[in-house]
């Protein structure tokens, strides 16, 4: 991997065919139901309802599912209650992966997250054991083709934008939390589309990892994200662009 863009670049991929699969229906609304419930069903107020609905949309998720994922969010609607949770473990190589997971059964997610760490060559960790390795920032990612690199640097700096990289053909736009929305409206207002957005959690290092090993990785995280109360896999790894292509 050339940075952390190539992988989110995958993932969005990877998302478009799980949607087309509806797999990704129920993560989504169940997203939805739990950034209601923390936060209330306006959008104007609540960025993560926001982001949830937008991404629901891009799956195509139809509206009235969407609609009553908020309402049983915020009560209007009786509904399943979920519970946040985050796992951390390691994968091979030492490759530290973080897991956050929404689930009603506490217990039955603990045990099929640890069968799927020991059945692929990890093992899960305690709480803290991973996480620090991680720091949560908005992510854009816009396509070389838009834009030139002076022009976007100047736009999404002004808005309040971290840093800006190139890789592969695809700038890789990094912001703190409260200025990504920001960064988003200013690239929407000077009509320059995006790839991809999301909040996600980019390792501080990488470790690199080549054939079994690498391998075996991507088996860990794709299975963890087959898992149905999984939301979100991170992993802290750097493999080459020909290997990670191959699996997706």
């Amino acid at each position: 991997m050339s940075g952390h863009s190539k992988w989110a670049g995958i993932k969005h991929k990877k998302a478009i065919i799980d949607a087309k699969r509806g797999k990704l229906f129920s993560k989504l609304v169940k997203e939805i139901t739990i950034s209601a419930r923390d936060g209330g069903g306006d959008i104007a107020v609540n960025a993560r309802l926001r982001q949830a609905i937008q991404k629901a949309k891009e799956a195509n998720v139809p509206a009235d599912n969407i609609e009553r994922a908020v309402k049983k969010g915020t009560g209007e609607l009786p509904g399943v209650s979920y519970e946040d949770v985050v796992y951390e473990g390691y994968g091979p190589g030492g490759v530290a992966v973080l897991v956050e997971a929404a689930t009603d059964n506490k217990n039955r997610s603990s045990a099929e997250i640890r069968r799927i760490f020991n059945d692929k060559n990890g093992n899960l960790a305690g709480s803290g054991s991973v996480s620090w390795q991680f720091t949560k920032k908005g992510v854009v990612l816009v396509s070389s083709k838009e834009i030139e690199e002076d022009k976007l640097m100047t736009i999404v700096l002004d808005a309040g934008a971290e840093d800006l990289k190139e890789d592969d053909g695809v700038f890789e736009i990094i912001t703190d939390i409260k200025d990504f929305e920001a960064v988003k409206k200013v690239l929407d207002d000077n009509n320059i589309k995006t790839e991809s957005d999301e909040i996600t959690m980019i390792p501080k290092s990488y470790i690199k990892l080549d054939g079994s090993h690498a391998e075996q990785l991507l088996n860990l995280i794709e299975a963890l994200d087959d898992q149905e109360d999984v939301q979100h896999v991170y992993a802290n790894f750097d493999i080459p662009d020909e290997i990670l292509q191959k699996h997706f």
